[in-house]
């Protein structure tokens, strides 16, 4: 072992490497603030947008820092937020849900693929939310990195239980939500007020908007209110997702964002 010719050199090294930490924390910092700040500007207008999950696993695993930064900058505010999954859903759960400004749909929504090529031909249901209540929420991501089997979760909130409580307590806030998805299921009764069942997709309004890809004479599920007045209460839900947008704001209280070896089925 090589011995330093003098003390200071010894305590050289890691000095150094203390600095390139603090200079790669306040970089990724800076980084984070930059993307929250575009998010949300490009929330404010109507164009669909969505941070690719499927192509962005990989860069997960290495930019631990980077993420624990924007996990930060999340749970300590609102965030404007997007995600989608190239070719593939994903799981959304939640203890429940308490929402207004309600609407849904049936829809056929452009679909991305793994070799760059879309397709139309997969039936979806679209649910919109004014604003939502959430009782902690749970995302799943199964990706697969050279050949190995990995889960993205993202958890935030309370812990989301398999089988959800009888009386939930709401700790997320999130407007303008929505939720494009093959499956979407209730665990306990799910309350309706002010619904119109059979409504046309194009009259569905959701804080006075259309639902994107609403066709007329397709089902809806709409309001007699103004504005989309429709509220729901579900408990326990599970949803088999391909987007999910927050146009708004969301709020994440206790966010954590990890990747985990093999095919987790729970947060």
């Amino acid at each position: 072992m090589k011995i330093p010719a003098h003390p200071r050199q010894a305590l050289r090294a890691p000095r150094q490497a203390l600095r390139a930490l603090r200079r790669l924390r306040d970089a990724s910092l800076d980084g984070v603030t930059s993307w929250n700040r575009r998010m949300l500007d490009e929330a404010a207008d109507d164009t669909r947008r969505g941070t690719r999950w499927g192509r962005g696993a990989l860069a997960l695993v290495p930019t631990a820092l980077a993420v624990g930064a924007l996990g930060t900058a999340i749970s300590q505010g609102a965030l404007a937020a997007s995600f989608n999954v190239t070719d593939k859903p994903f799981t959304l759960t939640s203890n429940g849900i308490d929402g207004l400004g309600f609407g849904a749909i049936v829809n056929t929504p452009s679909v991305g693929h793994g070799d760059g090529s879309t397709s139309t031909d997969v039936g979806m249901t679209r649910m919109g939310f004014a604003s939502a209540d959430l009782a902690g929420l749970c995302g799943i991501v199964h990706q697969s990195i050279a050949g190995v089997p990995y889960s993205l979760l993202l958890t935030a909130g309370q812990e989301v239980t398999a089988e959800p409580p009888a009386e939930f307590t709401t700790d997320i806030d999130a407007s303008n939500l929505f939720l494009q998805a093959t499956d979407i299921k209730s665990a306990g009764t799910t309350t309706l007020e002010n619904a119109v069942i059979g409504q046309s997709a194009d009259q569905v309004l959701v804080d006075g908007r259309p639902l994107t890809g609403a066709v007329p004479g397709a089902f809806g599920l709409g309001s007699t209110g103004e504005n989309g007045g429709s509220s729901i209460k579900l408990y326990g839900l599970d949803a088999t997702a391909y987007d999910a947008e927050i146009a708004g704001s969301l709020v994440l209280p206790k966010l954590n964002l990890r990747v985990v070896a093999g095919t987790a089925t729970s947060c």
